[in-house]
C-alpha cells in the first residue's frame, strides 16, 4: 500500500519564516517511523508541522500524547531507526548526539540519541530504543545488548542517572513531542528489562527535555529544561518561547523548576526554595557535591550562560558563585561532572556565537577557582555529548556533535571516545599496566596472584586502550 503525504514545514532561521513543501511517498511495509519532522535540536524552539502517518500502539496515553509532535527550531527531519538490519550491526556504537550515558562498576552504559540518516538530505534518525551499548573500561571494548520490557520511545535530550545499579530515565523528546514519564532499568540483571514507573504519587514535572539532575539521599532532584508550559501550581518560573507558537501547537519554553522524585516513597514533590534562583534554562549541566547541587551554564532565550549556582539540598537555599572574567565562556550542551571530592570537570559545549567548543576546565569547590585543563583534544570540539568518571580517575567523553548543530550543514555526529586523565594513576593501575606490557616474561608467575588481580589482568590483556590526556 502506498501513501502520499504533503507536509508544510515552518522554520525560523535568521528571523525569517521559511516555508517548504515536501511530498513523501511512503510504502507502509517499509516505514519504521510515525512522523517525519523538521526540527532544530537545541535548547530552544521547535517548529514542527506534520501529520501523523500512523498510530503507534505502544505510545503512552498521557500529557505527551497531546504534545502535537514538535521539537526545537529548525531544519532537521526526524524518523525512528528500528534497528532491524542486524547484518549491518557494528562492534562499536553508531555516532550520536543527545544520548545518555551512566557508569556502574567498570562499565559505561549508553542509550538513545540520534544520528544522521544514510539517505541524502537532512533526515535524522533516533537510535533504536531496545539497544544498549556497554563499554568495559578494563578491556576497552564495546558490546551491544538488547533490552526488553516497557521500552521507552526512541528519544534525545533525556536525563539518565544510575543509583545502586539501576538506571533511571526521565523526560526527553521523541517523534511525537516531549514526555514526562519515568523508566528504570536494572543494569546488574542477567536480562536488561525496562520498567515504566506508573504509580508515582504527587505532581510530576511537565513534559520536557534537556534538563539536569542531582542525586542525593535516594532522591532524584531534577532542575530546569525546555518543554511545555507548567501548570499554575508548579513552583518556579516558566519563560514562554514565543518562537514555539506555530499554528495551533502548544507553547514551550524554559523553566527553573525543581522536582524531587523520592525513590523510597515513589512520589513527586517540589521544595520551597530560598535565595536568588537561577534564571530558567535548558541544556545546562548539573553536578552533585555532597549536599550541594551545582548547575553551570545553559541556554536562556538567546543567551548561553556562564553563571554558576549551587543549591543546598538540606535547606533548599540557592547560592550564586561568581565566575571570573578569565573563566569559561557561556555555553550550553556541555558536560560538568564531579571528578574528586573537591573538583568538577567541564568540557565542550556551544556558545552564543554558535561555536562548538573543545576547552576543558577544572573547578575547585573549596577555593571557587577555575583552571583550564590541558589535554590532547583541542581539535575535537563536542556539544551534546556525555561524560562519565571511571574508577581509575579517567573521564570518558562519548559521542556528541563536532560542528554547529544549528547550521544548514550536515551535523558531524561522533562515536569517538575521548579520555581525560584528571587524577594520577594509582599504584595498582601502574603495576597492572607494566605486567600487561611485559606479559611474556611474567606469565609463568600469574598463578601466584590473587584471583581478583588475575581476573583484572585477563581483562586488560584484550585492551587496546591505555591512553588519555
Amino acid at each position: 500500500m502506498r501513501k502520499t503525504l504533503s507536509l508544510r514545514h515552518h522554520t525560523k532561521q535568521y528571523g525569517e519564516i521559511v516555508q517548504q513543501q515536501y511530498t513523501a511517498i511512503l510504502f507502509s511495509s517499509k516505514v519504521s517511523f510515525n512522523r517525519v519532522r523538521m526540527a532544530n535540536q537545541e535548547d530552544g524552539n521547535l517548529q514542527d508541522v506534520q501529520e501523523q502517518l500512523n498510530d503507534s500502539e505502544d505510545e503512552e496515553v498521557s500529557d505527551e500524547e497531546r504534545d502535537l509532535g514538535w521539537h526545537e527550531q529548525g531544519e532537521l527531519e526526524w524518523s525512528e531507526d528500528d534497528g532491524a538490519d542486524l547484518e549491518s550491526i557494528s562492534d562499536i556504537p553508531a555516532e550520536r548526539s543527545g544520548h545518555i550515558a551512566v557508569i556502574d562498576g567498570n562499565c559505561m552504559y549508553v542509550w538513545g540519541g540520534y544520528k544522521n540518516a544514510e539517505a541524502p538530505g537532512f533526515f535524522d534518525l533516533y537510535l533504536p530504543r531496545h539497544e544498549i551499548w556497554i563499554y568495559n573500561m578494563e578491556t576497552g571494548r564495546w558490546r551491544r545488548q538488547l533490552s526488553g520490557g516497557d521500552l521507552p520511545n526512541p528519544m534525545s535530550g533525556s536525563c539518565g542517572v544510575c543509583v545502586e545499579g539501576i538506571l533511571y530515565l526521565f523526560g526527553g523528546h521523541h517523534a511525537r513531542g516531549n514526555t514526562n514519564l519515568v523508566y528504570r532499568l536494572s543494569l546488574r540483571a542477567s536480562d536488561l528489562h525496562w520498567e515504566r514507573m506508573k504509580d508515582l504519587k504527587g505532581l510530576p514535572p511537565t513534559s520536557k527535555d534537556k534538563l539536569g539532575c542531582w542525586v542525593y539521599m535516594n532522591r532524584l532532584v531534577y532542575f530546569g529544561g525546555y518543554g511545555y508550559e507548567a501548570e499554575a501550581y508548579h513552583r518556579g518560573t516558566f519563560e514562554l518561547d514565543e518562537n514555539s507558537l506555530v499554528g495551533n501547537h502548544q507553547g514551550r519554553g524554559w523553566n527553573n523548576h525543581i522536582h524531587i522524585l523520592n525513590l523510597e516513597m515513589s512520589d513527586w514533590s517540589q521544595p520551597i526554595t530560598k535565595g536568588n534562583a537561577p534564571t530558567p534554562r535548558a541544556a545546562h549541566a548539573c553536578a552533585t557535591m555532597g549536599n550541594r547541587g551545582y548547575v553551570f551554564g545553559g541556554r536562556y532565550m538567546d543567551h548561553r550562560l556562564n553563571d554558576l549556582y549551587y543549591i543546598n539540598m538540606d535547606s533548599w537555599e540557592w547560592t550564586e558563585m561568581l565566575v571570573p572574567q578569565h573563566g569559561p565562556v557561556g555555553r550550553s550542551w556541555h558536560s560538568f561532572i564531579p571528578v574528586s571530592s573537591d573538583h568538577i570537570f567541564l568540557f565542550g559545549g556551544f556558545t552564543t556565537n554558535r561555536e562548538t567548543l573543545s576547552d576543558a576546565w577544572l573547578y575547585c569547590v573549596t577555593t571557587n577557582e577555575w583552571k583550564q585543563f590541558k589535554h590532547n583534544y583541542k581539535q575535537s570540539p563536542r556539544l551534546w555529548h556525555t561524560a562519565c568518571l571511571g574508577l581509575n580517575g579517567e573521564v570518558f567523553v562519548f559521542g556528541g556533535c563536532a560542528n554547529n548543530l544549528l547550521s544548514h550543514q550536515q551535523a558531524s555526529h561522533s562515536n569517538e571516545l575521548l579520555f581525560f586523565r584528571v587524577q594520577p594513576k594509582s599504584l595498582l593501575r601502574c603495576c597492572i599496566e607494566v605486567v600487561v606490557l611485559h606479559r611474556n616474561q611474567l606469565e609463568s608467575m600469574f598463578d601466584c596472584l590473587p584471583k581478583h588481580l588475575l581476573d583484572s589482568l585477563q581483562q586488560r590483556f584484550n585492551s587496546t586502550t591505555t591512553g588519555g590526556s
